[in-house]
């Protein structure tokens, strides 16, 4: 059990051979508790650092770690660290370790660097408490506890992370326990970290070491007296050193604060000299305030009555702008009306203007289609031409070998005339008639042959005169054709040329359109704005004062300075020309030109 529980136990306090178990208990409030507890560990402190350092007198002030008196020391300055120490979370767990404030050391004194990486590096250590064990043994080593504790107290601010604010580091115990550890410089420790197993050391304070029996003292010898007393000297001059140190820190201070004093005395007269000025300051503004008010007053009364002016004029104007808005709007509807209606036209002439130029494109594929064909048919009639040549001279060639024929047949007939007469005559053997007649079969079957050409011939030269009527047919329609194509061209023209006199039409009636818009937004849309909602020019923001006055925009109604609205131009509500912002004045002049024009 710590210290600092709600009920600590001390036990195992040897005293010869009597075992004991102590309790006590602490003070319920949390404050009163935390003071108790730092006042027992303060004690606990100054026992164990007095017992360590007599006990080392007779050892030559060399120690080793087996030493109980040091391994208490060690257990009680732990205590002393983990008092009001902050729970810290971490992924794992909740880690209530020592080694974070410890690891400060290392910033605050660059020379504290090896142990802590020493700490970190070594063997068989895991966990952060084995490292801050480490840590210790080895600063206690190199005899600088006190000045890296001291170091660390110093910046409380850093602590704060890692102590409570009622933690013993936090208050003034921690300086006299720094203190203390200063008379530890005397002592030569001579220790073995990697071989001890500071992971799982359990933290109890014995007791019996502070507990001493009265039979049991002997008397000590006259050389132990002596190292005992120059012990005490060193230990004493070691504190007059530390103190030394203290008192020259403290006077440092007291020389900062006196100067610090010093300067702020100064700043105080000179806050007072600045306030004595601004008080004056503030009595010429008063006066200065006064006379604006008068001025702002007599000025406000004088533009109370141009607005009263400007409002009869507004409201003769707006009977005059009624009158003109119901004629406009009337126009308006017309107009409107009509530019459905040309919309309607224009929908119209458009879908014409897509069919006629749908129709011109198959017109022209049919035209190049029948052009291809009259080409052909033009290849078709040269050859049918040469051939109806060739069989003209074919017809020929056989009418004169028909001819021929002919002539031979009459001359065979009048042979076989003459030969029947001469066989009845002479009886002519029978083998030469057999050979007449065969002669006589070849020549008839030769005829007929030359009769079914002759008959082909004619009926192809029937079906090529077809074919030449055909094409003078195809010939008339694409003169028919092209006539058409013409006559769409014309049409086609005539639509753009109408077409784009709508156009020339719609563009006047959408500015008549932009003009009554214009017309109307000044007639509704635009509302005279108050002198109170405008602070500032809305042109060259510039805010307005008594030298620079408001002025309304007569057209659309907002306020500027006399430099943005310097301009005048004669309006459909007023007869005279009046007061026109710069934006409106270039807007109306571009208008008034686009219509001229």
């Amino acid at each position: 059990m710590l210290p600092w529980d709600r009920t600590v136990t001390v036990g195992h306090v040897s005293l010869g051979s009597l075992r004991a178990c102590t309790c006590f208990a602490v003070p319920s409030c949390p404050s009163d508790s935390m003071a108790v507890e730092r006042s027992n560990l303060l004690s606990m402190m100054k026992l164990s650092v007095k017992v360590l350092i007599q006990s080392t007198l007779g050892l030559g002030r060399s120690l080793d770690s087996d030493y109980p008196p040091l391994q208490q020391f060690f257990v009680v300055l732990e205590h002393c660290l983990k008092h009001g120490l902050k729970v810290r979370k971490s992924f794992i767990g909740q880690n209530k370790s020592i080694w974070g404030p410890l690891e400060l050391v290392e910033k605050l004194c660059p020379e504290s660097a090896d142990i802590a990486t020493s700490a970190r590096d070594m063997p068989g250590i895991k966990t952060g408490l084995g490292r801050a064990r480490a840590w210790l043994h080895l600063a206690l080593m190199q005899k600088k506890v006190s000045d890296y504790m001291k170091a660390l107290l110093d910046r409380r601010d850093l602590l704060s992370e890692f102590y409570d604010p009622g933690a013993l580091m936090m208050e003034e115990e921690g300086t006299v326990i720094v203190g203390m550890l200063v008379g530890l410089n005397v002592i030569d420790a001579n220790l073995c970290v990697k071989g001890e197993d500071l992971d799982t050391q359990v933290a109890v304070i014995d007791f019996s070491l502070y507990l001493k029996d009265p039979q049991s003292n002997e008397s000590p010898k006259d050389d132990g007296k002596m190292t005992a007393i120059l012990d005490q000297k060193h230990y004493i001059e070691e504190l007059n050193r530390h103190l030394s140190c203290t008192v020259t820190d403290l006077q440092a201070k007291m020389d900062s604060l006196e100067k610090t004093n010093s300067k702020l005395i100064e700043e105080l007269s000179a806050a007072t000299d600045r306030i004595n000025a601004l008080k004056e300051e503030q009595e010429q503004l008063k006066l200065e305030n006064l006379s604006i008010l008068q001025r702002s007053k007599q000025k406000q009364e004088v533009t109370q009555q141009d607005n009263e002016v400007e409002l009869e004029t507004y409201r003769q104007s707006r009977q005059g702008l009624d009158e003109m808005y119901k004629e406009v709007w009337k126009q308006y509807k017309e107009e409107k009306r009509i530019r459905q209606e040309l919309q309607k036209e224009l929908e119209l002439q458009v879908g014409l203007k897509q069919e006629m130029e749908v129709a011109m494109k198959l017109l022209e594929k049919d035209t190049h289609e029948k052009q291809d064909t009259l080409a052909a048919l033009r290849q078709q009639l040269d050859q049918v031409k040469s051939l109806n040549l060739q069989m003209f001279h074919k017809t020929q060639d056989a009418d004169r070998i028909v001819q021929r024929k002919d002539e031979e047949v009459q001359q065979l007939e009048g042979r076989m005339s003459h030969m029947m007469t001469a066989m009845k005559e002479a009886s002519i053997t029978i083998s030469g008639v057999l050979g007449l007649e065969s002669d006589l079969r070849s020549e008839k079957e030769q005829r007929q042959s030359m009769q079914k050409e002759l008959r082909r011939e004619q009926d192809n030269s029937t079906e090529l005169r077809t074919q030449l009527q055909q094409l003078q047919g195809l010939q008339k329609e694409l003169q028919d054709l092209r006539e058409e194509k013409k006559q769409l061209q014309r049409t086609c023209e005539e639509q753009e040329q109408a077409l784009q006199e709508m156009g020339l039409h719609l563009s006047q009636s959408k500015l008549k359109m932009e003009d009554f818009k214009e017309v109307n937004k000044a007639l509704k849309g635009h509302a005279w704005l108050k002198d109170d909602e405008a602070t500032q020019c809305k042109q060259c923001q510039k805010e307005f004062s008594i030298a620079r006055r408001k002025h309304h925009c007569r057209n659309c109604g907002d306020i500027y300075c006399s430099q943005c609205s310097s301009n005048e131009l004669a309006l459909p509500s007023y007869p005279r020309p009046v007061r026109v912002c710069d934006t409106c004045h270039t807007l109306l002049l571009q208008r008034s030109s686009s219509t001229g024009s």
